[in-house]
């Protein structure tokens, strides 16, 4: 006979919580999205919009994905400033947590210069928050 204590069971996520494979997650720090995609004269910008994405279609298996959002920003970039932190704020209802972002956060874009770098810092944050909690 042992005396050794089992395991504790694994964490259970919550109902509304999908399953992310492994790697599939990343947190990002806000101001290296921001200088990023400054150096690169928007490159950098591109990449990450199809990168956060593909992580939200592939965490949610709802919303636009990486192609179609793509698309959008050579055609008409300003939608997703309001598609973006609409699809994040989507997952967090699902999840049943409150909304950190909406369609409306979108309207920081609009502000010069320090608009854009709220729109990130939000997004990205909100972004960050939710993949912490899934174990990214």
């Amino acid at each position: 006979m042992s005396d050794a204590v089992p395991p504790p069971p694994p964490a259970t996520p919550q109902s509304g919580d999908p399953a992310p494979r492994p790697g599939a997650l990343k947190v990002r720090q806000p101001i290296a999205v921001i200088l990023l995609s400054i150096i690169t004269i928007g490159i950098y910008f591109l990449y990450w919009t199809y990168q956060v994405f593909r992580e939200l279609k592939e965490t949610t298996n709802e919303g636009i994905g990486p192609v179609i959002a793509l698309v959008i920003a050579f055609v008409f970039s300003p939608i997703l400033l309001f598609v973006l932190p609409s699809e994040i704020g989507k997952m967090y209802e699902s999840a049943g947590l409150d909304k950190p972002v909406s369609g409306i956060s979108g309207l920081w874009g609009f502000i010069p210069l320090i608009g854009g770098i709220i729109w990130i810092v939000k997004v990205q944050g909100a972004l960050n928050r939710r993949w912490e909690a899934l174990g990214a």
